[in-house]
């Protein structure tokens, strides 16, 4: 596997961008399929903005990390936060009929459905995730 990119970057959400425009230019430079590039994008943004807002808790001080490796049939993505961790098995389903109007669980929901292969790893701090092409 090899690491084709490394941003890091305060807890700011307009970091965002940086990501946004990196997965379109891989999108453009290894011609992905719109499905696949949709689910990259989403996946990734979540993953980005979970970081920013649940991990580091809006705190500019923290840092998130992105980083991103190519296989021969595969992108892989991982981004980390600084801050406590989380446990993903106690995020509650979103599509549950009693969770429908809470708004928190539904980026991880995204990314579990989105991604071929979704991991937490460091107590929750760093998501990796898998997109085959």
């Amino acid at each position: 596997m090899e690491k084709i990119q490394e941003f890091i970057f305060k807890s700011d959400i307009e970091n965002i961008t940086t990501v946004e425009n990196f997965i379109e230019r891989l999108k453009c430079n290894f011609e992905i399929e719109e499905d696949v590039f949709g689910n990259m994008m989403v996946s990734t943004v979540e993953a980005v903005t979970n970081a920013i807002a649940h991990g580091n808790a809006h705190d500019a001080s923290k840092m998130v990390s992105f980083e991103a490796f190519k296989r021969e049939d595969a992108f892989v993505f991982r981004v980390k936060d600084e801050g406590d961790g989380f446990n993903p098995h106690e995020i509650p389903d979103p599509t549950l009929p009693e969770n429908l109007e809470c708004p928190n669980g539904r980026g991880v929901f995204l990314i579990r459905h989105l991604a071929d292969r979704v991991e937490f790893l460091d107590n929750g701090n760093t998501v990796e995730m898998e997109f085959y092409i």
